[in-house]
């Protein structure tokens, strides 16, 4: 297993390379379609059933969505209606709190890649982080990382914003990227706000092009994921996706 740079060597200059998010946003929002390619169409409310796991694949499937995002008990389900579709299934794990075990992490990462999940979205160690135990924080993400990755799997780090000081927000979006995510994202969208302009740019400043950026919680508008996109989101995750690309001329 690879080691990952230990935080503490790291310079937080933060100057990563330009992302131009402007020219971003413009060709996503040109149609409809382009949008719907950015946008994870998401299902994680504890009482989902099985019919609406199978209506959101359907709509996954009818606007191409970038993936349906379902909670673990579902991706055999989401797997079975999307196959073949060229839609991928995301997963949570460690979701919504940040509290699971390394061993567990990995141990879930894995059972879900192997029914068929091509995107994780993991919450950081929020309570790790806010103690200071940036190695660990770092070690558990990377954990996963190779899991992932060996797999070709997506891997998206969820930073829960809306708990975090900016020096938290900061140091959680360096790790995350030194340990492997492929998308540093804002929000489970359980906690007591979700996704911002002002998160995404910082989000965005520490990213620079190292790495997408994946706004999540609380988008209900088309207005809101333009700022989100103008802002430096390169992936947005939200429930209310069909509403939103129906704004911008889908049927």
């Amino acid at each position: 297993m690879t080691t990952p740079t230990p935080i503490q060597d790291v310079d937080f200059e933060f100057d990563n390379g330009s992302f131009n998010s402007a020219a971003f946003a413009t060709a996503t929002l040109s149609n409809w379609q382009a949008l719907a390619a950015v946008i994870d169409h998401t299902l994680l409310k504890p009482d989902a059933t099985r019919d609406q796991v199978e209506s959101l694949c359907d709509e996954a499937i009818r606007y191409r969505f970038a993936c349906a995002m379902v909670n673990p008990v579902w991706v055999s389900t989401a797997v079975g209606v999307l196959s073949g579709t060229g839609v991928p299934v995301g997963v949570v794990i460690g979701f919504p709190l940040g509290a699971s075990l390394v061993s567990t992490l990995h141990q879930e990462a894995a059972a879900l890649i192997r029914l068929g999940a091509r995107e994780l979205d993991m919450v950081i160690p929020i309570g790790l982080l806010k103690s200071g135990n940036y190695l660990a924080v770092q070690n558990t993400i990377h954990t996963v990382a190779i899991v992932a990755h060996h797999h070709g799997v997506l891997l998206k780090v969820i930073l829960e914003t809306a708990l975090l000081s900016m020096e938290e927000k900061l140091r959680g979006s360096e790790l995350a990227i030194l340990a492997g995510a492929d998308f540093i994202k804002t929000s489970t969208g359980f906690a007591s706000s979700g996704a911002t302009p002002d998160d995404v740019a910082l989000m965005r400043g520490v990213a620079g092009n190292r790495c997408g950026v994946k706004a999540a919680g609380g988008i209900r508008t088309l207005a809101n994921v333009k700022a989100l996109l103008e802002a430096g989101a390169t992936r947005i995750g939200a429930s209310a996706s069909v509403a939103i690309v129906r704004e911008l001329g889908a049927e």
